[in-house]
């Protein structure tokens, strides 16, 4: 049970590898991209985060058990990451060719208020935040929650510098959308 657990964990993460890979070749072009030196405050994190959160075998302090490695935990860290899977592709189904992997705008940009979108402004970043978690429950290693939190930042850094970006050219629309709906956690955060 173990090891089909730990399998659906990093089947999940695979698929969303994949998934994104496939779907960046369908993008409108940029109008406007943040410079690379703007980036890097929150790709360090993102990059930091990924490998403490995904590396199985770390140094011995990092590798220490900080929550019980139970069954029953496993199975709900597995459901949460597989949740997590299935709504950051929903909601970057619906961004289709608006999303990008850096902060752009893109030429013909649409705000998007469906789907995932009439409940969180950045649904992709739940879904990887609960991936993330996901994986941190199943793990219970300091490693996978330093990740797990590390990775939140990361992911604020760039949902402020976005926020940014969508206010100046939907200046009248996304201030309305911000009051409305909530960033990442719907109804909450």
């Amino acid at each position: 049970m173990t090891i089909f657990l730990q399998e659906a964990i990093r089947t999940s993460w695979l698929i969303f590898v994949v998934y994104w890979c496939i779907s960046s070749f369908r993008l409108k072009p940029a109008a406007e991209r943040q410079s690379i030196s703007s980036s890097i405050p929150y790709r360090i994190p993102l990059a930091v985060g990924a490998i403490l959160l995904l590396v199985p075998e770390q140094v011995s302090p990092l590798n220490f058990i900080l929550t019980p490695q139970t069954g029953t935990l496993r199975v709900i860290g597995s459901v949460i990451c597989v949740i997590g899977l299935l709504g950051a592709i929903w909601a970057r189904h619906i961004l289709a060719d608006n999303w990008s992997s850096n902060v752009t705008f893109r030429q013909g940009h649409e705000l998007i208020q469906s789907g995932p979108y009439r409940v969180a402004r950045h649904p992709i970043y739940t879904g990887l935040s609960l991936m993330s978690l996901g994986t941190a429950i199943a793990e219970g290693r300091l490693h996978s929650w330093l990740g797990f939190l590390i990775l939140c930042i990361g992911f604020w850094i760039k949902l402020k510098q976005e926020e940014s970006l969508l206010l100046r050219h939907f200046r009248t629309e996304y201030p309305a959308y911000q009051a409305r709906v909530k960033a990442l956690i719907p109804f909450l955060l």
